[in-house]
Formats: C-alpha cells, structure tokens, sequence
C-alpha cells in the first residue's frame, strides 16, 4: 500500500526498520499509526505491534494490516467478494453528490461506484452492536469489514484528483481521475499485532512496556481530521453535514473532534505527557523544522528517558506545498514558501540500545544523514 499522506515515512522506514532489528526490538508502539507505514515495517520485521491513532479510517488500516494474520484469512473467499464488489453497477448517493459535483475529490462515474461498493460493504460484513469494526467472516484474526474497508480507501486513493490533502481538489481531472475504480486484496503481513482507537495521552498509561516504541505526533495546526475527511467519512458512513469549498464535515468544528497536538498552547504539555508515560526501552520520536516546537526543546523533553542522540535528515515537502495556494478558479493566490524540511528523529532510551540503533543506520546513510549527541 503506498497511500498518498501527508505524514507518510516512506524515507525513515527503512532507517526506523533498521533501529528496530538492530536493538532487538520484539515489541513496539506505533502511537500516531497513520496509514500504519511505519508500523507495517515493524511488524514485517518480527515485532509485535500495537498501533493507535485517533482516526476512524486509521483504525481501520491498523485492524487490517497490524491486528490481522494473513494466516487467518481465507484469500480466496476474500478475492471473491472484492471480485462482487469490482462488478457492481454505480448508483447516485452521498459520495457523488458531495464528492463528485458539490466537489470535485472523483469522477462522477467513480463516485458512483464508491457509493455502490460502500453500500454493499455495510450488507456483506454490517457493523457489530459491540464496535463499528467487529464482524464475523472469514478473517479470524481480524475484521473482514475492516479489510473491505481498507481495499476501498486505497482504490479511491488510485483514482482521486488531489495533490495528497483532502482540502482542496484539482481544478481540471487528474488523468488517474479518469481511470475506472478497481478494489484489490490487500497486501497482508503474517504475525498478530493489536490495534487501539484513542488519544495518545490518554491511552498511553495503560500500556504494557515495549522494547520500540516510535511517537509521529502533529507538528503544527493542521488536522489530520480535516486533511483527510473524506476517508474519515467513508469508513464512518454517517452522511455528515458539511461546509466550505472542500466539503468539510460539520463536525470538525466540534471541539471533540480537535486534538491537542494541533494547539500551540496545549501541544508541549500533551508531547511531554506521552513522552514521559510510554514505558519503552527505546523510543523514536520524529518532527520537523516546521512545527510548534524545537529541537532543543524535544531534546530535553526525552533526556529524562537516558541516552539521547539525533538524527537529521533534509526532505522535500509535499507536492502542494510546492505547487502553491490556487482560489476555486485556478488564479494562484499566494506564494510557495520553503520547498524542503530537517526532519528529525530524536532517539532516547537505554544507551547500550540508543548506541546499537543509531551505529546501524548512521554508517550506512553517511551522506544524508548527521548525528548531534547531548
């Protein structure tokens, strides 16, 4: 799966993967998942994962690619229900209308096999009293619901017409716009993990104590939520009003709906919070340049946990921040800033582990990669 996101790690994986293997690390916490990339890499490598984000759409990704045991799953019958949904006829609904015409995320013809599909989804494996995941089926480690769900999001992703960020939408149809929505099974792992819904400051005290654990909290006031409500809406299903340009759901202007790692007074306390309450033998933190907080002040955040070392690396920023801010007509309205971000890992734990898992990747990654000890 290769989700367009804004918070993707497709460049640290591999450093994060390394760390991992090189500390030993048999358990890790992955507790802003996402769309589970960095998560997905641990499990693959061994450890037994729990993944938590605050998202709908991310409990979905996490109960799919990190709960479930490909073992357990029964591919064949699961090929032929995607197969169902792949030949349904489209049929007008919310998805096409708020969308497709009110905005312009798909095509119309795409928009209404999305609706078709995910009215289909909810009669093939309904939601449970007990959860809005919960089902039986033939995934016995994990929800087939939320498999059905997750090869959904990533066929609408194929096929959408933005630059990555569900707020705003390209003023002419992106060429994969134009090509027909197709689901596929999705690419599962082997090995169980756990997958939690919640805040991390409030899930965190509760956790069991891991070798790995790796913190990708929000940098700034921009809200995963909003960023992506139009995959918030699709697993949810709920036909939300909503407002602006870009179609936002109603109720993201609801004060439960708003995280604190998006406020510049609250974030520092919340980050600490989480910082000093996860039990890990290592953890891995990673910001950027272009958030709330400093270096410095992260550093000495994470020096009550040990040994602390640092590792920097130069990025681009994503595709629409180097494009630029265009009005409802295509006229550009403002300026592009920064092209590129340091991103940092900031690594602290036990210092025969912090040692072990920055000599593993520092070395190979000389010319891209600088370390700064305290």
């Amino acid at each position: 799966m290769s989700i367009k996101y804004i918070g993707s790690k497709r460049r640290l994986v591999p450093v994060i993967a390394a760390m991992a293997e090189a500390s030993g690390a048999k358990s890790a916490l992955d507790l802003f998942t996402g769309t589970t990339r960095v998560a997905r890499a641990l499990k693959a490598a061994g450890a037994h994962v729990t993944a938590v984000d605050s998202a709908s759409y991310s409990h979905v990704f996490a109960e799919a690619y990190i709960a479930t045991d490909a073992r357990d799953v029964d591919r064949a019958e699961l090929g032929r229900i995607i197969d169902r949904l792949n030949a349904l006829e489209g049929r007008e609904g919310y998805v096409t209308e708020v969308f497709c015409r009110t905005a312009r995320y798909f095509h119309p013809d795409n928009g209404r096999r999305i609706d078709a599909i995910r009215h289909e989804i909810d009669e093939v494996a309904p939601p449970a009293a007990d959860g809005p995941l919960a089902c039986g089926g033939p995934a016995a480690s994990g929800s087939m619901r939320a498999l059905l769900l997750t090869s959904l999001l990533e066929a609408a992703d194929r096929v959408d017409s933005t630059t990555g960020l569900q707020m705003a939408y390209l003023k002419d149809w992106a060429p994969r716009a134009l090509r027909p929505i197709r689901l596929e099974l999705p690419q599962l792992l082997a090995g169980r993990g756990t997958a939690l819904a919640g805040d991390a400051v409030e899930v965190c005290p509760d956790l069991p104590e891991v070798d790995l654990a790796y913190l990708d909290p929000p940098y700034n006031q921009h809200r995963y939520f909003t960023n992506y409500h139009v995959w918030e809406t699709l697993v949810r299903w709920d036909a939300p009003p909503h407002y602006g340009i870009a179609c936002k759901r109603l109720d993201s202007r609801d004060a439960s709906t708003a995280s604190r790692f998006n406020r510049k007074r609250e974030m520092p306390s919340a980050l600490a919070s989480v910082v000093s309450s996860t039990r890990a033998r290592l953890m891995l933190l990673s910001y950027n340049d272009e958030s709330f907080l400093g270096l410095s002040d992260l550093v000495g955040m994470c020096s009550g946990r040990g040994a602390v070392d640092v590792l920097k690396f130069d990025s681009k920023r994503y595709v629409g921040a180097r494009i630029g801010i265009h009005s409802p007509s295509g006229e550009r309205v403002g300026k592009v800033g920064r092209l590129r971000n340091e991103e940092w890992l900031v690594v602290s734990g036990e210092p025969d582990l912090v040692e072990r898992a920055v000599r593993a990747v520092r070395e190979p990654l000389g010319a891209t990669l600088a370390s700064v000890s305290r």
